[in-house]
């Protein structure tokens, strides 16, 4: 619950402490996740906290209560969390939000929805939720999240209390580097962990296919990247992963420490073939690409052009 983010958040801990402590929540909270690792275990031990009937911030003397077990098993039907469907929330998942919402509620007086990566809202979508955001019902709460705020359309973020997260140090963490890059990209993927392990490691794998045969890389493609990368959103995801492989590649140049990866013989080898400028020159040119696909690029050749900008044959 609450309590066990009293140590990593004790700003935002402290307010929302207060707010549930002296019945005065918002009912509306746009919270900036930043580089904190564990955002949306931090949302869920706020929403247990605001739904508890005893105001408890941890599970100590709670009686029989078993609210939060059921809040973790994720059939509590006073939440609802909405998620990108591809690249954006749709104005249609919101409009079923308000008719499930119009109904009554079956436990406890309040009703929640969370709306991850808020800023995914379009104008359509986000004007599905401003009614919810103008005309405060005392028994629902809104929580958006996004990673930037500035990303955020005004009109939502001028009705919602803002709260940030302090960033984590993700590379103190006791976690290996697949876990680490799940929670780095955990936000922006609705894949079950096993398949975005796979997603993880192809990209990875296509890294150092590349870096050793280079432009040759476009005839085997298909093999190295269009049968398991195959859409917009696993496009995003492994081109986050690629610009956080090249950053640890960057580091190990700058003899500074890896912040995910575990230093090994094809991070060795890549760093002895490019120098920094090199490599600072490819993850610009990933990320540009990146930026691309959320519009409507044809990713089928978007690989073609990745490969062909890094060698200089385009830019």
């Amino acid at each position: 619950m609450l309590d066990g983010y009293k140590n990593s958040q004790p700003i935002v801990y402290k307010i929302l402490k207060n707010a549930i402590l002296n019945d005065k929540c918002s009912h509306a909270y746009l919270i900036e996740t930043g580089g904190f690792y564990d955002s949306m275990g931090f949302t869920m031990a706020f929403v247990k906290s605001l739904l508890c009937p005893q105001k408890k911030l941890n599970k100590e003397n709670c009686g029989n209560c078993h609210q939060c077990e059921v809040i973790d098993s994720g059939n509590f039907p006073e939440i609802e969390i909405i998620k990108p469907e591809g690249l954006w929330i749709k104005k249609e998942q919101l409009q079923n939000l308000q008719k499930e919402f119009n109904t009554k509620a079956l436990i406890g007086n309040k009703r929640i929805y969370i709306i991850t990566q808020a800023d995914r809202l379009n104008k359509s979508s986000a004007n599905s939720i401003l009614k919810f955001l103008e005309e405060p019902d005392n028994n629902l709460v809104a929580i958006l999240l996004t990673d930037n705020i500035y990303n955020v359309l005004p009109t939502i973020i001028s009705r919602c209390q803002i709260l940030k997260l302090k960033a984590t140090n993700i590379s103190k963490e006791a976690l290996n580097e697949y876990q680490k890059l799940k929670q780095i990209t955990a936000s922006k993927s609705n894949l079950e962990d096993d398949i975005l392990n796979q997603k993880i490691e192809k990209t990875i794998d296509f890294v150092n296919y590349y870096e050793k045969y280079h432009l040759n890389t476009i005839l085997y493609i298909n093999k190295l990247w269009n049968e398991y990368i195959t859409n917009k959103e696993e496009y995003l995801i492994s081109f986050e992963v690629m610009i956080n492989y090249y950053k640890d590649i960057l580091n190990y140049l700058l003899n500074k420490p890896l912040e995910i990866f575990e230093l090994n013989d094809n991070i060795k080898s890549i760093a002895k073939t490019n120098n920094i400028e090199e490599i600072c020159m490819k993850i610009n040119k990933i990320s540009s690409l990146k930026d691309l696909i959320k519009y409507n690029i044809n990713t089928s050749l978007l690989m073609d052009k990745l490969i062909m900008s890094l060698e200089g044959v385009i830019k």
